[in-house]
């Protein structure tokens, strides 16, 4: 597994990381020893970097994480997201109720100081207006938190958060569906020393190509609720494609992607040729998943060639049928 420099946190993270909604059962119900035989082919694949928030599964994700620390002292870099908790979100922002919430994610994974912390996909108006990113400044020079960022919807929001002097990192929607952030974000997150870590590298496993049009998903699924950002963004399920549609899309760049690899292995190492990309984050439901997402960072990189007919399919044909803003 080969690392990166995640920005101003100097961290040196593995360049694929692992997502860790899964663990808090919002997909579905995952039993303890599932959740923990994941986290411990993490550590064995060498992923260095953990993400999760404190409402995936109320804070039981955290839990988990924080159990299994106690249990193997893992040498890795916990980051974690605040901001979408009840009495917060939408509305409801004060230092004292985000400070609540950060305290609240280092009893659940039990350590003094929380590695990173990333305001959650808070709304526009109270990133952009508000005092978050400023109060989390405090809290670093507090001591409550080594390094801050920010998860966020869209590259409108993400070029502000970069533009605040300590914000470390920022985490984006980014994949073969989702592209402009390479002209649009990347160079201003090199010159401000801003790590990216890429959340939905298959943007909710479409791209894994082995889904089907009659699908079926668990309704705790967001995958199942939430196709039309009925809860939620729209642009966190599919990236914003509709599903029929990316479908197709998927069917089209199997037809002329390297028939040795896999639709997620093109996927990720398309990612991971990117240089402003520190990491990709990439769920698993099983310790299996783990490990084959691991491997892609042993892969070599993709051509040339490849990079620019992805690139002019994204341009001429996905974009036009993304249905939220970018």
């Amino acid at each position: 597994m080969r690392s990166r420099r995640l920005g101003k946190s100097e961290y040196a993270v593995s360049e694929v990381g692992l997502g860790c909604w899964q663990l808090g059962g919002d997909f579905g119900p995952l039993a303890a020893d599932k959740a923990d035989a994941i986290l411990r082919a993490a550590d064995l694949s060498g992923i260095t970097l953990w993400d999760t928030a404190d409402v995936y599964g109320t804070g039981e994700s955290e839990r988990r994480i924080g159990r299994y620390l106690r249990a193997h002292a893992p040498r890795v870099r916990v980051a974690t997201k605040v901001g979408r908790e009840p009495g917060l979100y939408p509305d409801g922002y004060t230092r004292k109720k985000l400070q609540r919430s950060i305290e609240g994610s280092l009893k659940r994974l039990d350590v003094d100081v929380l590695d990173l912390v990333q305001l959650h996909c808070v709304p526009r108006d109270v990133l952009i207006d508000g005092d978050l990113l400023e109060w989390l400044a405090d809290l670093q020079e507090e001591g409550l938190i080594r390094a801050f960022g920010a998860s966020v919807e869209t590259l409108d929001e993400a070029r502000f958060a970069a533009s605040h002097p300590k914000l470390a990192s920022l985490q984006i929607i980014f994949n073969l569906f989702r592209q402009d952030a390479i002209d649009e974000l990347f160079p201003i997150a090199l010159a401000n020393d801003v790590g990216l870590i890429v959340r939905l590298p298959l943007a909710s496993g479409v791209l894994a190509g082995n889904m089907h049009m009659d699908q079926s998903f668990a309704p705790s699924d967001h995958r199942h609720f939430n196709r039309h950002g009925e809860a939620f963004s729209q642009g966190e399920t599919f990236s914003g494609v509709p599903f029929e549609q990316a479908l197709d899309f998927v069917a089209q760049i199997r037809a002329f992607a390297p028939p040795r690899l896999s639709m997620a292995q093109l996927a990720m190492r398309w990612i991971l040729d990117q240089p402003a990309v520190s990491t990709v984050i990439a769920g698993a439901s099983s310790p299996g998943q783990v490990v084959l997402n691991a491997a892609v960072s042993d892969l070599p990189p993709l051509s040339a060639e490849l990079h620019e007919r992805l690139g002019r399919f994204y341009r001429e044909t996905v974009r036009p049928a993304i249905v939220v803003p970018i």
